[in-house]
């Protein structure tokens, strides 16, 4: 199962007993604007509450990962169970914290989950069906695992820093990597050693993902000269870190390492 769900391949399966949808924007009227509008039968997943365990950023950064008893919890209440077929969007064309929900579940082992390609913007423009209102789907039961996909923690991305054989992938802008702003962490700059790719260039001009073929040819090179082991992405907080592995995932590549804490963890901490 290919990990974005392309427009026309939602119409042939939106009437599915397994499907779950989910809307996953983020900002300060989220929830507000869920209510108002979103795709028929999605249920609203906060980033904040729902995908992360927010505490002091200097332990995990802005958006550290729920412990997996909690998550597995938040799955049941969800209504999603290992059967289900997941799908989520959000309001930032190609999937933000919709990539974010689709990682955590790629790494709790769950099988049949997928991204809308171009989010709410290209899903209302072509037409699916919408509502108002709160949608819940019934309780479900989600047995606990642990996270199966590959991650570093700081004191690991700081070692991989220093070896030749590695790479540290920053997926902000450029303007955030090269230190020139940064809007959200106390410092601005980058990681020693990382290079910038960022985010955006996985999506075409009209915000939604490029092909597989397109995005194979983006990363095969990176593929070619190091191995997955010794890939690690970040991004500010763990979030559009996983658009990149999201991106990679389509592209035919096995998902390399997401180091979660991302700059808001590093710059709080090796600076």
């Amino acid at each position: 199962m290919k990990p974005i769900l392309r427009i026309p391949c939602f119409n042939t399966i939106k009437d599915s007993p397994e499907l779950r949808i989910f809307d996953v924007r983020t900002g300060p009227k989220a929830f507000e604007n869920y209510e108002k509008e979103h795709l028929k039968n999605a249920v609203y997943v906060s980033l904040d509450n729902d995908l992360a365990e927010i505490g002091n950023f200097e332990n995990g950064g802005r958006h550290p990962l729920p412990s997996p008893e909690k998550f597995a919890q938040t799955l049941g209440d969800l209504g999603i169970s290992p059967q289900s077929h997941v799908i989520m969007y959000d309001d930032k064309n190609g999937g933000n914290a919709a990539a974010r929900f689709w990682w955590m579940l790629k790494a709790f082992g769950h099988v049949k989950v997928q991204v809308l390609d171009g989010g709410l913007q290209r899903a209302i423009s072509e037409n699916l069906e919408t509502e108002s209102g709160n949608f819940k789907y019934q309780k479900s039961n989600y047995p606990i695992t642990d996270w199966k996909l590959p991650q570093k923690n700081i004191d690991e991305v700081e070692a991989a820093t220093l070896k030749k054989n590695a790479v540290i992938i920053d997926v902000r802008e450029a303007q955030r990597y090269n230190g020139i702003t940064e809007p959200i962490d106390l410092v601005a700059g980058h990681i020693p050693n990382a290079i910038n790719m960022p985010f955006a260039e996985n999506l075409d001009e009209n915000g939604n993902f490029k092909t597989p073929e397109e995005l194979h040819v983006k990363y095969e090179k990176l593929f070619n000269d190091f191995s997955k082991e010794n890939i690690i992405v970040h991004c500010g907080s763990g979030v559009t870190a996983c658009h990149t592995l999201l991106a990679m995932n389509e592209a035919g590549f096995e998902i390399p390492n997401l180091y979660v804490g991302s700059w808001s963890e590093w710059s709080r901490n090796k600076l």
